[in-house]
């Protein structure tokens, strides 16, 4: 196992740096990685790694929820209001959609499994928008309208809102009867998330202000109420529905609402542990791709992927309507919401792992879109931001994003 561990970091290194010094996100370095050493090329991984390859995802996944709410202030949540509920969920709505219109006339599959596919694909990847988001935050750019944070937060929501049905649709795939409860649990889950997010983070906060303790017992502190949070989501799925992955987020930004200094200092410690997640959760989803199935399925899964990409960015012209924001805005806005990763990275590979029909289509479909989606939004977000956004000069030129 170390043997293999050794190979997955030095590789995945070499291999980002290598698509990072072409302009390309490291991301499909790690992925390729992956593809390069796992069992259907060089066979370089140990089976022990792969077998508890989706605990590791979920863990990353974690890292990701925590970082992203530690780093989302309320009151700029309150400033962005009504755009940022809106692409929270109408442009994944409207993707989810799409698929299932398109998915089933492309390729041999029901209407449920085109839900689960939707479901996977039309998660925004904060791997790719998160780091971006924060770095126009600290450079101005944008920030005189809170563009950044109203991407940041609708992004963040956007991801939870699409793994709650996600695993709806599962269900449903599973074979268990669609009832009226499967929809409702949606907003339960919602509410119920943050609830106990809120709570746990504030509790949190308290503890941490009277108990001395270094940062880093801290960040332990938080991965465990993480790693709680989801476990509770299991216990209590046969009783009543709750979101463990969004009690995270809401954990992570009530910590940053009741003790904001401590939530600056935590978000540089959870990047770095970002850095050997982000390698394992890319690698191990690469390491599942079996290079011949998404060759078979490359050009129907492309097609698929552009006509479903061109209906999100619709959507989010859709939740932009009626405020302030000029059309490069909105473009960017727009664009911000392509890439896909992390999230198919995390849960793209669960319908083959527990023997879904057409798991492997799925699977493929979810590799294609990050191989995609990531680079273009990666490096149209990259190019544009200097044009498209404004910059702020002064601290008195902030202003919100008006309704009309």
């Amino acid at each position: 196992m170390l043997l293999s561990i050794a190979i997955i970091i030095l590789s995945s290194l070499l291999l980002s740096k290598i698509f990072n010094l072409i302009k390309l996100p490291p991301i499909l370095g790690m992925l390729l990685t992956g593809m390069l050493i796992g069992p259907y090329a060089l066979d370089l991984i140990d089976i022990d790694i792969l077998n508890i390859s989706a605990d590791l995802r979920k863990i990353a996944l974690i890292v990701i929820l925590i970082r992203a709410g530690l780093s989302l202030d309320l009151s700029d949540l309150k400033k962005v209001g009504r755009p940022a509920i809106l692409l929270s969920f109408v442009p994944a709505t409207i993707e989810i959609l799409t698929i299932v219109l398109v998915a089933p006339l492309l390729f041999d599959i029901t209407y449920t499994t085109a839900a689960i596919m939707g479901a996977i694909v039309a998660a925004v990847s904060p791997a790719v928008v998160v780091p971006r988001m924060i770095k126009l935050i600290e450079s101005g750019h944008g920030k005189n309208k809170n563009i950044p944070q109203m991407i940041l937060a609708g992004a963040s929501i956007d991801d939870v809102y699409v793994i709650v049905l996600f695993y709806a649709f599962l269900k449903l795939g599973q074979g268990e009867n669609f009832r009226f409860t499967t929809l409702l649990n949606v907003p339960i889950s919602i509410i119920l998330g943050i609830l106990v997010g809120v709570i746990a983070g504030y509790f949190a906060s308290q503890f941490f202000k009277k108990i001395h303790m270094r940062d880093t017992v801290k960040v332990l502190i938080i991965f465990s109420i993480g790693f709680l949070a989801v476990t509770l989501e299991d216990v209590l799925s046969q009783t009543i529905a709750l979101s463990g992955l969004l009690a995270v987020m809401s954990f992570g930004i009530s910590i940053n609402r009741y003790y904001p200094e401590l939530s600056k200092r935590l978000v540089k410690k959870f990047e770095k542990i970002w850095v050997i997640a982000e390698i394992m959760l890319f690698v191990l989803v690469g390491a599942l791709v079996d290079v011949s199935v998404l060759l078979s399925v490359g050009l129907l899964a492309i097609v698929l992927i552009v006509i479903s990409m061109t209906f999100r960015m619709i959507g989010v012209y859709l939740s932009l309507l009626k405020t302030n924001l000029n059309i490069g805005e909105k473009l960017f806005t727009a664009i911000s919401y392509t890439p896909k990763a992390t999230v198919q990275a995390a849960i793209g590979a669960i319908p083959l792992s527990l023997g879904l029909a057409h798991g492997e289509l799925i699977l493929m479909v979810s590799v294609l879109a990050i191989c995609i989606t990531a680079p273009f939004g990666a490096i149209l977000m990259d190019k544009t931001y200097l044009k498209l956004l404004d910059h702020q000069l002064k601290t008195s030129d902030i202003g919100d994003i008006s309704i009309k």
